[in-house]
């Protein structure tokens, strides 16, 4: 390899452990609040609805996977659905009424009141985010997200509003993923059985 292959190296893990650092220094009350609002609609018989676009759909899937199986801990599985990943869903949805509404049409039929909509959008702008998040206000369920950026419209228009704020999307997402591992932690601990020690796994875990 080549002197520049070392730059990209050393460039890329710089600007990735420079952005963690400022999300580890900002206000972390969003990130609090989200951990909240699905932990009461989980313990009040509500789901997990997860939902973005590319990167963003692979890291709503990875979230709902945590929920449903388990982050470390062992608990009760957890309902979480990620919206991405039904393709006769996406595709009839997107060719009868478009792109913008492929989330929102499932918020439509999944949703209600007192669940949660975690839409993830790396520019803040994502037009079916948007979309899905009227969808949301419209039932009921608490709007929460994760952008990139200055949030954008997506963040105006959540209930809870986590911000990672630059516009380098491959950086955003880093930081994304390492919130939703938080989010994740942080679950699990509330909804440990009692006595249990939710960061020790019965049996190991399986990447």
């Amino acid at each position: 390899m080549t002197t520049d292959s070392d730059d990209v190296f050393d460039r890329l893990f710089a600007e990735a452990i420079r952005l963690h650092q400022v999300v580890k220094t900002q206000d972390r009350g969003p990130v609090f609040r989200a951990v909240e609002a699905i932990a009461g609609a989980l313990a009040h018989g509500g789901k997990v609805l997860v939902f973005g676009n590319g990167g963003s759909a692979s890291d709503a899937q990875h979230f709902a996977s945590e929920l449903v199986g388990r982050y470390v801990g062992e608990r009760r599985a957890l309902p979480a659905i990620a919206l991405t990943v039904d393709t006769s869903v996406l595709t009839a949805v997107g060719n009868d009424y478009g792109f913008d509404r492929v989330f929102a049409r499932q918020i439509e039929a999944l949703g209600r009141s007192g669940d949660v909509a975690v839409g993830i959008s790396t520019s803040g702008q994502s037009r079916n985010v948007l979309v899905a998040f009227a969808a949301a206000r419209e039932r009921g369920v608490t709007a929460v997200a994760l952008t990139g950026g200055d949030g954008g419209p997506i963040g105006t228009a959540a209930d809870i509003h986590v911000n990672v704020p630059d516009r380098n999307p491959p950086r955003v997402q880093e930081v994304h993923r390492t919130l939703l591992h938080v989010i994740c932690e942080l679950l699990e601990r509330q909804l440990a059985p009692a006595g249990a020690d939710p960061a020790k796994a019965a049996s190991p875990r399986h990447a």
